[in-house]
């Protein structure tokens, strides 16, 4: 090789070597094994004609080409020089500058969208709040218009309630008393003589059909109903049952109107309008359709259900009345008020048969309940006295004292022998009435309240309303239920035939049914 060709292959060596460069297009020299770049290798060829290692001839048809896969070839350096640094470091501060510029328009855009949404969940609100105002006075109108069509049209009085003189009115009979006739006081004897006859007949045989205490352990709310009056005077006072189609109930409220409720249908059957103040007693005719009302404008309605009119008028005290019972005749009416008094009227005339008051006491009466057979009564007073009474020779022969609270509720249990009162004092107390003593007392939680308290048809179980709802098994007086699903104080429970359900009501405004 000559001097010519030596530096030529050294310019091409040099050329390769100070690129650095991984070749773009490899090849290999079949006589030296070593790889080149082509343009290096063929221009070299071109002008010497042989392999640049071995000096030995090579043609370009003899070039073996590599195939390799594409390799990233190094950044070439860029800040070899303190200029070069700078604009770097410019470079990258104007990009932190504009991504953090790009973060804050971020953040006002999404500023903007919450409180887009915060208006947004705002005026939900307030629409949401508004709908539940038009709901609650629509419910409140459709307590009012939907009795309208489940009433019955217009028919006349059964044939056991006398009829008005004029369409429509009722008998407004003063309350001088008539007395207690020989013939009444006939009837009173032979209606319990009947009544005792049947108690000893049946024995202490279990009713057929009766809701056994398991199943009474298992009962449930059924149903709930806050729609039978009005809710701008909230409370349901009072509550009865029919015993005969105990599907129908009656309910007394705040709104001074009585309701008849189907509770199978789910329908209001009737509104009774005509008291001035609440309802706060309401009594169901076991046999007829007929309810008993009463209130503290001192007035006592009989209605036909049917007609929604007002029967007879009874006009007995001149103080509010506290509490109502119906004979077992079904003709006769047991009254109590704050008057000091206790009446005793027919509910066919009108008329008020006798009215006692207890010389012996200066507190009103807060409660009264019939004996089932009829011919003694039992009243509790505002000074917590329990008082028993002769209807026949109107007088007091027995005192229970015991309770240190106004008397809230008495009951006589089915047989006759027992007689369960409630009181302002968290106690329900057990009277035997044969010996005349307490023989049981239920003690409640400290400031229970007791509004009202009821024996099953058979005399099983106990109910008791106030703070909660309770059933209790007699005999064992073990309760066997409680419920708490009112939301303010309970004022009466009732139980359905056999006990085959339970009704109360309360001031929440609600008629609650509980079964299996």
């Amino acid at each position: 090789m000559n001097k010519y060709g030596l530096t030529k292959l050294s310019s091409y060596l040099l050329d390769y070597d100070v690129s650095s460069e991984v070749p773009d297009q490899p090849v290999v020299s079949p006589l030296s094994g070593a790889v080149f770049e082509r343009r290096l290798l063929e221009k070299y060829i071109a002008e010497n004609g042989t392999d640049p290692i071995t000096n030995k001839e090579l043609t370009v048809d003899q070039l073996i080409e590599l195939k390799v896969p594409p390799v990233a070839k190094p950044k070439p350096p860029s800040a070899t020089s303190i200029p070069a640094i700078l604009k770097a470091l410019q470079d990258e501060w104007d990009a932190v500058m504009l991504h953090s510029f790009t973060l804050r328009q971020q953040l006002q855009t999404a500023r903007q969208e919450l409180s887009h949404a915060l208006y947004q969940h705002d005026a939900a609100t307030r629409v949401i709040a508004r709908l539940n105002k038009e709901v609650t006075a629509a419910r409140e109108a459709l307590a009012t218009l939907k009795p309208q069509a489940g009433i019955a049209p217009a028919a006349p009085a059964g044939p056991t309630i006398a009829a008005t003189a004029e369409a429509g009115g009722a008998a407004d009979v003063p309350s001088e008393g008539a007395g207690l006739t020989e013939e009444v006081v006939a009837r009173l004897q032979d209606t319990a003589t009947v009544l005792t006859q049947e108690r000893k007949r049946r024995g202490r045989t279990v009713p057929e059909g009766l809701t056994p205490a398991e199943q009474i352990r298992g009962f449930t709310t059924l149903a709930s109903h806050p729609g039978l009056h009005s809710a701008s005077v909230p409370g349901i006072l009072a509550v009865d049952v029919h015993q005969k189609d105990t599907s129908k109930i009656v309910t007394g409220g705040s709104d001074k109107n009585a309701t008849v409720f189907n509770k199978d249908t789910e329908q209001v059957v009737a509104i009774l309008k005509g008291h001035t103040k609440k309802v706060s007693c309401v009594v169901y005719h076991p046999t007829e359709d007929t309810i008993i009302t009463a209130s503290p404008d001192t007035q006592i309605r009989v209605w036909n259900v049917a007609t929604s009119q007002t029967l007879q008028l009874i006009r007995a005290h001149d103080g509010p009345v506290t509490g109502l019972s119906l004979h077992a005749t079904g003709d006769y009416l047991l009254s109590a008020s704050r008057d000091h008094n206790w009446a005793f009227s027919d509910i066919r005339t009108g008329r008020v048969l006798c009215k006692v008051s207890d010389a012996s006491a200066s507190s009103p009466l807060t409660a009264a309940q019939f004996h089932p057979d009829g011919l003694i009564l039992g009243t509790g007073t505002q000074d917590a006295t329990i008082k028993i009474w002769d209807l026949k020779e109107r007088s007091n022969v027995a005192n229970f004292p015991g309770h240190s609270g106004a008397i809230s509720s008495i009951a006589f249990s089915e047989n006759g022998y027992y007689l369960a009162t409630a009181a302002e004092d968290s106690t329900v107390r057990l009277w035997d009435l044969r010996k005349l003593k307490n023989f049981k007392t239920i003690q409640l939680d400290e400031g229970y309240e007791v509004m009202d308290l009821c024996f099953d048809q058979s005399g099983t179980y106990l109910a008791v309303a106030g703070t909660d709802v309770r059933v209790y098994l007699c005999k064992q007086w073990n309760d066997l239920r409680i419920f708490n699903d009112h939301t303010a104080m309970a004022t009466g429970v009732r139980f359905g035939s056999n006990a085959s359900y339970l009704a109360s009501t309360s001031m929440d405004r609600t008629l609650k049914i509980y079964g299996p």
